[in-house]
């Protein structure tokens, strides 16, 4: 079992290549077959019509939950679909052990239509400090990653995005109002201002690293799932961004956060977003 974080480190040193190498095959063995060629019995809802889940996600959550076990023993994993049938089964990133929190196909519904916006996250964490992170676009086949003190790549490339071009209005992607309380719309309306140009959300992990790559300013959501954001949390402040709720705090996967949130390509940013989203409310 690990117990410590230079452990934990040690691992990460010897065994990068081998999450990404269980990543890359999940998504080879049980989304990309998938893809476009879905079953209208191998999707079915969960709370509603707009929150899918198909048979490439439970295969690939099972997959991965299998390959990351073995990889380091000990470890424990918080899969999305494992918890829907679970919801206990969450707790566990509030656990002792390393935990692996796995989103195998985030953004399911582009997967359903046929869209390349998806992607697999895969984090590893301890005590609730996100320590390594796996975001795989399958269909576009980029891999980003990200070590905590090590920065963050895509495809080798490390990701540095810097702040916002001056005079430009922020690109930020949202939550849907639909998924919104009404204090999280009120504080949503902050963003409908001079010199900002808020849009619905796509991915989360992809819209993470839209950030991380420059081509978005901010994100600004209203939930607190922790394999929606663990992966490309970790990846934006590798990237020299920075994440804060609308009181000011960093966003904490182990929950009880102030919502919304944003995380933004630089702090300068990520703190104008949070007294937007504080001023409305």
């Amino acid at each position: 079992m690990f117990e410590d974080m230079e452990t934990i480190d040690e691992f990460l040193a010897r065994h990068s290549a081998d999450v990404e190498e269980a990543v890359r095959k999940a998504a080879a063995a049980e989304i990309m077959p998938r893809f476009r060629q879905l079953a209208a019995h191998e999707v079915d809802q969960k709370s509603g019509p707009h929150d899918l889940v198909t048979d490439a996600d439970r295969l690939a959550e099972r997959h991965l939950t299998e390959a990351l076990g073995a990889l380091l023993p000990g470890s424990v994993v918080v899969g999305e679909e494992a918890v829907h049938a679970n919801p206990a089964s969450y707790d566990a990133i509030r656990g002792d052990a390393p935990v692996w929190i796995v989103d195998p196909v985030d953004g399911t519904r582009q997967f359903v239509h046929g869209d390349e916006g998806f992607c697999t996250l895969v984090a590893l964490a301890h005590h609730g400090v996100v320590l390594a992170s796996w975001t795989y676009a399958a269909a576009r086949d980029q891999l980003a990653t990200a070590v905590r003190g090590q920065g963050a790549f895509l495809d080798g490339e490390r990701l540095f995005p810097g702040p916002p071009t001056p005079g430009h209005d922020l690109r930020i992607a949202t939550s849907h109002p639909d998924y919104t309380t009404d204090e999280e719309k009120r504080a949503l309306l902050g963003l409908w201002t001079d010199g900002v140009a808020p849009r619905e959300c796509g991915s989360a992990g992809l819209e993470y690293l839209a950030v991380a790559r420059g081509e978005s300013d901010a994100t600004a959501f209203s939930w607190e799932a922790a394999w929606d954001h663990a992966a490309g949390l970790l990846l934006v402040e590798e990237a020299g961004g920075a994440h804060l709720t609308r009181t000011g705090e960093p966003f904490r996967i182990t929950g009880g956060n102030v919502l919304p949130f944003t995380a933004a390509r630089d702090t300068a940013t990520a703190r104008r977003v949070a007294g937007l989203l504080a001023s409305a409310v």
